[in-house]
């Protein structure tokens, strides 16, 4: 039976926020767990697509801003540097190349606790207080953390259509190229 399970230590509907953003992670991981370093590092048949490594990447530094945001506060440099910008010069997600399924998924669990212990000072009072978002503009901590479990699916999209297009390609002999 799915269904989400809230932390009994959280409050009712930052528990439930959180257990979807928790549950998301959970099906991403599940989602990868068995890819080799060239299905993550695949970027398409035309190489112009963003690789699975690129959006796990993408997707732990977007949730990393987000604990920041949710307190009031900016991500401290020294996690910039260690997991890299949400985008490089030219607007893209960085490039991610050769680096272990198991490391980005150990940074991501890392940004997750994180995330968690944010969520365990969250009162359902705290809810509709605003915090600052991008582009000068504010959020709702409800819309954050709801925000965090959209992302995550929207991304997952993407990952599942790379894993069903390199099978394809598999299957006509063509590797992962």
């Amino acid at each position: 039976m799915y269904d989400f399970t809230p932390e009994p230590q959280m409050s009712p509907v930052i528990g439930l926020l959180h257990a979807a953003v928790k549950y998301n992670y959970d099906r991403l991981k599940r989602m990868v767990y068995d890819l080799t370093q060239d299905e993550i590092d695949y970027k398409g048949p035309l190489g112009e697509s963003n690789s699975i490594a690129q959006l796990l990447r993408h997707l732990m530094v977007v949730d990393l801003h987000w604990v920041y945001r949710l307190q009031s506060k900016e991500v401290p440099l020294d996690l910039i540097k260690s997991f890299g910008p949400m985008y490089d010069q030219d607007g893209k997600l960085p490039m991610v190349k050769n680096i272990p399924l198991h490391v980005l998924l150990d940074d991501y669990e890392r940004i997750q606790q994180m995330f968690r212990e944010v969520c365990l000072t969250l009162t359902d009072d705290d809810l509709s207080k605003t915090v600052p978002y991008e582009n000068g503009n504010s959020a709702t901590v409800r819309w954050g953390i709801w925000h965090i479990a959209d992302h995550s699916r929207h991304h997952q999209a993407h990952i599942q259509k790379l894993i069903m297009e390199q099978r394809a390609l598999h299957k006509l002999g063509r590797g992962w190229e």
